[in-house]
């Protein structure tokens, strides 16, 4: 795994963060909404804190008294980016056993398991 200088933190998680945040299709989420998005990913509060920090210095969201505003307006594109796969799983985001997983491909790695709800409620479909 490729770590950060930044107090060892494991890079590839804050990339996969980042990612994550660019692609939500939120117009604004409280801070609480976002890092429910983010625990997806790490529920490690240094990495979380990493993530938000690095997302706001790249530009990637504004940050401002509690909300967060996600700037791109490059969401995940179902048809290409959301894969499903047959098997016994738990969704990363509410814990429910699931035996279709949808998966989230982005360029940083992939994201999931995820319910059918959980992976609308996590890109911001609902």
């Amino acid at each position: 795994m490729a770590t950060d200088d930044r107090d060892g933190i494991d890079d590839d998680r804050v990339e996969l963060g980042l990612a994550l945040l660019e692609r939500l299709e939120h117009e604004s989420l409280t801070l609480a909404e976002a890092v429910d998005r983010i625990e997806t990913i790490t529920s490690d509060p240094t990495v979380t804190r990493t993530i938000l920090d690095e997302a706001e210095l790249r530009g990637i969201i504004d940050r401002e008294d509690g909300i967060i505003r996600p700037k791109s307006r490059q969401y995940v594109r179902y048809e290409e980016q959301v894969i499903t796969k047959e098997g016994d799983f738990s969704c990363r985001r509410c814990g429910s056993s699931l035996s279709t997983g949808h998966f989230i491909k982005l360029e940083a790695g992939e994201l999931g398991p995820f319910g059918s709800s959980c992976i609308r409620k996590v890109t911001g479909r609902e």
